[in-house]
């Protein structure tokens, strides 16, 4: 590392003064609690963590980031899905090993002094059960985390299936990390900077706007209109050149896609243009009981638990949730055209919270400064 990149300190600063940054007092606290982590990890001590957590748009990821890129020791910095991920596929590796999750702590630690998590949010009952134990390993072993999230860390998990299993992770958060809630009244991913449509409303009877965009994005770039092999799959698109992707709502977020495909899609191309995307909210559907026993006739005490009332669209929310996150996260451009505007594309539903953070991320899509 450069010996003379700012510190956290020092970057919050230069971009309240010189780069049109707003501060607010939850901003001011949070950065000062990620320089004195900063200045322990500098002194070669193992000081406690940061989760920083507060609605969105208030710059949670942005000071991480700026603690992560002035660091000299050792550090990794992932989306905390991409972390899941690499945890599963290593686990599976792993198979036959005794104790799993300590030989990845031992490996991460051999690596790494900190590991920087952004959106840590749980909501598989997998990752929840294994996290508890993983978060002990890595603190044990001296690993420092610093961590962002749109929930404290009591409140993660809240209402899952078998939640208990998942006690022993926040109660490792809440011993070896300092929480700062970063809860300013501004949302600053509106502000500063020039906008830059990147969200057309499609009228009945009017011509859509995204063929005049693709010719401007393409540049004259050949096109291809076979299916897309992804990984081991292979997608069915509109189209697609060397640097752009031109899909379907139903093609992309109706069919059976996952995260590790959006992140194949943002490993390859510079922008992702999306059409036909529809009103996605509705009203929740009564929720059904999963049995735990081969007669479901009756409900029974052990076994059963109740499954969330979804609405029609919100399977393919979840994946368009996924594609907006992996985009914003790796800055690829999606370029969306929709039957209703932005702020009324998802208000009524089972994922209204997770959705808040989508939100506020394609607002700052439409952003000069985005990608």
């Amino acid at each position: 590392m450069n010996i003379h990149t700012r510190t956290p300190l020092e970057a919050y600063r230069l971009a309240v003064e010189q780069q049109g940054f707003v501060s607010d007092a939850a901003q001011q606290h949070a950065v000062e609690q990620l320089q004195r982590c900063y200045e322990a990890l500098q002194r070669g001590d193992f000081p406690q963590g940061v989760y920083l957590w507060g609605p969105v748009g208030r710059g949670k990821t942005w000071l991480m980031d700026s603690f992560h890129g002035a660091l000299q020791v050792p550090a990794r910095r992932q989306h905390f899905h991409h972390f899941m991920g690499w945890v599963h596929r290593r686990l599976f590796e792993l198979t036959g090993t005794a104790e799993p999750l300590q030989v990845l702590a031992w490996e991460l630690a051999a690596e790494i002094r900190v590991l920087c998590f952004d959106e840590l949010f749980v909501s598989d009952i997998g990752d929840a059960m294994l996290l508890g134990r993983l978060f002990r390993s890595l603190f044990d072993e001296g690993v420092v985390l610093v961590a962002t999230s749109n929930q404290p860390p009591e409140q993660l998990y809240a209402g899952g299936h078998n939640r208990e299993r998942f006690l022993p992770a926040i109660d490792a958060l809440l011993q070896h990390m300092q929480v700062v809630a970063v809860d300013g009244s501004q949302d600053h991913r509106q502000h500063p900077g020039q906008r830059h449509q990147r969200y057309w409303v499609r009228q009945a009877g009017q011509p859509s706007a995204l063929p005049a965009l693709l010719a401007a994005l393409r540049q004259g770039e050949p096109v291809s209109h076979e299916p897309l092999q992804v990984g081991h799959r292979r997608i069915t698109v509109h189209d697609h050149s060397e640097r752009v992707l031109h899909g379907g709502f139903d093609q992309l977020c109706e069919q059976p896609l996952a995260t590790g495909d959006f992140i194949l899609l943002c490993d390859r191309f510079k922008a992702i243009v999306l059409g036909d995307v529809p009103a996605l909210s509705a009203q929740q559907r009564p929720a059904k009981i999963a049995r735990g026993t081969e007669d479901a006739a009756e409900r029974v005490a052990a076994g059963d638990r109740q499954l969330p009332a979804l609405s029609i669209h919100d399977n393919a929310v979840r994946r368009f949730i996924a594609l907006v996150d992996e985009c914003y996260d790796r800055r690829v451009p999606l370029y969306l055209e929709a039957a209703v505007p932005l702020e009324e594309l998802y208000t009524e539903g089972y994922l209204a919270f997770a959705f808040r953070r989508t939100l506020s991320r394609l607002q700052e899509m439409q952003l000069e400064r985005f990608g």
